[in-house]
């Protein structure tokens, strides 16, 4: 039995098929399934059911898969022991980030990294939660920055900031000369979301119910388009497709500027705070630091929430673990 076969039999439980666990393993597929039907020798037990369609892991083998996790994480510790040697901060950190974070948080994170801690570069992976908790048990992450709430993995978390959500809408809509939006003005709208597996996708639904209370062929929200990106789908309001809920970290900062007397707000899209009826704060969600409670290097957790908190991060609301 090797840390190999080992990795093997937890990526094929993970991709359901042999073929995407060997890609994922940078491996032959022929060179894979040897490996398992060796285990499998080794072991005088079946840990999958093979079929022309799909892999399925037998019941005992989904209980030798979750060892098999524990043991490649332990596996992964002692590698991170002997790498850190003297100097918690010497050696890269592995950081995942959520798709809806990555992109507004990383330009300046880097940046802060580089000035306070030149000697820990961030090896960087964006991926949805779901895969991003994957990496972290098995160790292929050190850490993830992600929006609460997911699923408790018995992970060590640190709030990092609350960040409100903005409305996007076309600077022809009607909405557009307001200086707030409700959400309740929002429900009779054509609603534009990110399609499923993203999380922001959940956190709308979640702190906007109106728009999980109305299906796409009930009255209220009219349709519903699903894009790749935040990006993409700014592009699609831009083009009056409809409107859309953004993190405010996504927002430009100069589409926030009042237009100078006489000149024309700039680009296609008005960004509005979204308020309860009564004045209310904006609905938010929560970004937070997990990593393994086993993981040693914790001094080098602490630069990197060091690095967060010297980030601009303008209108949101940063937090302490205090």
């Amino acid at each position: 039995m090797t840390l190999t076969e080992l990795k093997y039999i937890v990526a094929v439980a993970r991709e359901k098929h042999f073929g995407r666990a060997a890609e994922a393993c940078f491996v032959s597929q022929p060179t894979l399934s040897v490996a398992i039907k060796k285990l499998e020798d080794e072991l005088e037990c079946k840990l999958f059911e093979r079929s022309a369609t799909e892999v399925t892991v037998t019941p005992l083998g989904a209980e030798i898969v979750r060892q098999a996790q524990v043991v490649l994480e332990q596996a992964a510790e002692i590698r991170e022991i002997a790498r850190r040697g003297k100097d918690p901060l010497a050696g890269p950190l592995k950081l995942g980030v959520i798709y809806t974070i990555g992109p507004y948080l990383l330009p300046d994170l880097v940046r802060q990294i580089i000035l306070a801690t030149p000697q820990m570069p961030l090896m960087l992976q964006e991926n949805f939660t779901a895969r991003l908790l994957e990496m972290l048990r098995t160790g292929e992450l050190d850490c993830a920055i992600m929006a609460e709430p997911f699923p408790d993995t018995g992970l060590a978390i640190a709030p990092l900031y609350d960040e409100p959500f903005y409305a996007a809408v076309p600077l022809s809509h009607p909405l557009a000369t307001q200086s707030s939006v409700t959400s309740q003005q929002l429900k009779d709208e054509t609603l534009l979301l990110l399609g499923n597996g993203h999380c922001f996708r959940d956190h709308v639904l979640e702190v906007c119910p109106e728009f999980a209370r109305y299906s796409s062929h009930a009255q209220g929200i009219q349709k519903s388009f699903e894009g790749s990106s935040i990006e993409t789908i700014k592009h699609m309001v831009a083009a009056g497709m409809g409107v859309t809920l953004v993190p405010r970290l996504s927002v430009p900062a100069e589409a926030l500027c009042a237009p100078k007397r006489g000149k024309k707000a700039e680009g296609f899209v008005r960004y509005l705070p979204v308020v309860d009826a009564d004045g209310a704060a904006s609905p938010s969600r929560r970004v937070v630091l997990a990593w393994r409670r086993s993981f040693p290097r914790y001094e080098a957790i602490a630069a990197l929430r060091n690095a967060v908190y010297a980030c601009e991060l303008p209108g949101v609301t940063r937090l302490s673990s205090a």
